[in-house]
């Protein structure tokens, strides 16, 4: 994994790479949001286009020397267009925070009425929600006045009747839907309906479950969403970044209000570039290129068909002993397990399960009594492990080895018993399985 040249001239960053693979394959990656890329994706992201200054657009740069990159970026735009149904795309943004601040920016100028916050919604970070959908702590809850939607918490899920209600009093100017611990379907055709109801824009972030849209396994929004923003990795397999997309045509004349703009296309890529960001990074952007011709083949269709069946059978293991998941079960890639009726918090919980070869992140759950850095649960998914080649047989043994482990959060023996369980099936898939 790393080469003598680098060992010899920097050993400690050398070390840091290594110990990373080692990590990577000796463990169970189980973080939802993470996955592993393929050898030909992370080939041309360390590729010579890491050196390329491209500011601007194709065809339209402030730098010479761009005839090649303009190939790459024109390929990943019209793979991700092909990909997703979508008439347009800006494959531009450097991370799915900064594609959503882009299309915030675009379709809504925070200073425009007379100083004052204009409202937007978003679900609350607490009940599955992202930072960059309305948190205080974020650009999006310094910028705009936001009003969070909620689960319900006898059920798990997004009452949409709520949502109408709380939108109709609140007169929001953006809509956002899309979470990073939701386990359910999103229902955008609804969202619209409420969108159109009180003038607001509908802005769909599929971050986390782009790859079943991609397939056709989770409902579009393109069809309902005016924007919709994703990342490049998770369930989408690429590297890390982000692409805006719309069913709008580039330069197509929309709604009144647009702010500096006559389009909303033309809009979030002022915004993207020069509003938020500088030089494109071409070495991703060609590597995002790559992830989505992957995408498009029959082959991964079969990738997420098998991390759908992995979270199925993983989530009905851990029900079985008596975990209880919110909503009870999962639509897609990930479970959100509560720990409370059992006594746990999710900060022992995740470092338990760490020290049993199995990585997972601490997560809030719906009414949530703890704080963030503690929290009452987990949050798991299956896009990394089925990316290896592991499927239900071994998500049984994982389930099992979850419940052993937060049998007892301090007992660290138990705990090395079961690495040691975990890295002897772990070495037996590669890094990478299509």
């Amino acid at each position: 994994m790393v080469s003598d040249v680098l060992k010899s001239f920097d050993p400690d960053i050398a070390a840091v790479v290594e110990n990373e693979y080692t990590r990577q394959t000796d463990k169970l990656e189980m973080i939802a949001s993470e996955n592993i890329v393929s050898p030909q994706v992370m080939e041309v992201a360390g590729s010579v286009l890491t050196n390329k200054y491209a500011e601007g657009y194709p065809k339209r740069r402030y730098y010479g020397g761009c005839k090649f990159v303009d190939v790459a970026e024109d390929l990943a735009r019209d793979r991700a267009m092909e990909l997703f149904d979508a008439k347009w795309a800006n494959v531009q943004p450097h991370s799915g925070s900064q594609a959503n601040m882009g299309t915030y920016l675009a379709l809504l100028d925070p200073f425009s009425e007379n100083g004052k916050k204009i409202p937007i919604m978003g679900l609350h970070l607490n009940h599955g929600g992202h930072l960059t959908h309305g948190s205080s702590v974020n650009f999006s809850g310094r910028l705009y006045d936001v009003h969070a939607y909620t689960l319900d918490e006898s059920t798990g899920r997004i009452n949409m009747d709520d949502v109408a209600k709380m939108a109709r009093e609140i007169k929001p100017r953006i809509i956002v839907t899309g979470a990073s611990a939701y386990p359910r379907f999103w229902d955008f055709e609804r969202f619209r309906e409420i969108a159109d109801e009180v003038g607001a824009w509908l802005v769909a972030d599929i971050a986390h479950f782009a790859g079943m849209v991609a397939v056709k396994k989770h409902p579009t929004p393109l069809p309902y969403a005016h924007v919709v923003t994703t990342t490049t990795h998770k369930t989408l397999r690429g590297p890390r970044g982000g692409m805006i997309m719309s069913n709008f045509e580039a330069g197509e004349i929309l709604l009144e209000g647009m702010p500096k703009a006559k389009t909303v296309t033309e809009a979030i890529d002022s915004v993207v570039f020069p509003g938020i960001q500088g030089g494109p990074l071409m070495h991703i952007i060609a590597a995002k290129a790559v992830a989505f011709k992957e995408a498009l083949q029959p082959e991964f269709a079969s990738y997420i068909d098998r991390v759908l069946e992995n979270a199925q059978v993983l989530a009905e293991e851990l029900m079985k002993r008596d975990f209880k998941l919110v909503s009870d079960g999962t639509d897609n890639h990930l479970m959100l397990v509560d720990l409370s009726t059992k006594g746990l918090t999710g900060k022992e919980s995740e470092k338990a399960l760490e020290r049993s070869g199995i990585t997972t992140n601490k997560n809030m759950v719906p009414g949530d009594k703890k704080s963030p850095f503690v929290t009452s649960g987990i949050r798991i998914g299956t896009p990394a492990l089925t990316t290896r080649g592991m499927g239900t047989d071994e998500m049984r043994m994982i389930a099992d080895w979850i419940d052993r482990a937060l049998k007892d959060v301090e007992d660290k023996d138990l705990h090395g018993g079961i690495r040691a369980e975990v890295k002897e099936m772990a070495q037996n898939f590669p890094h990478f399985k299509w």
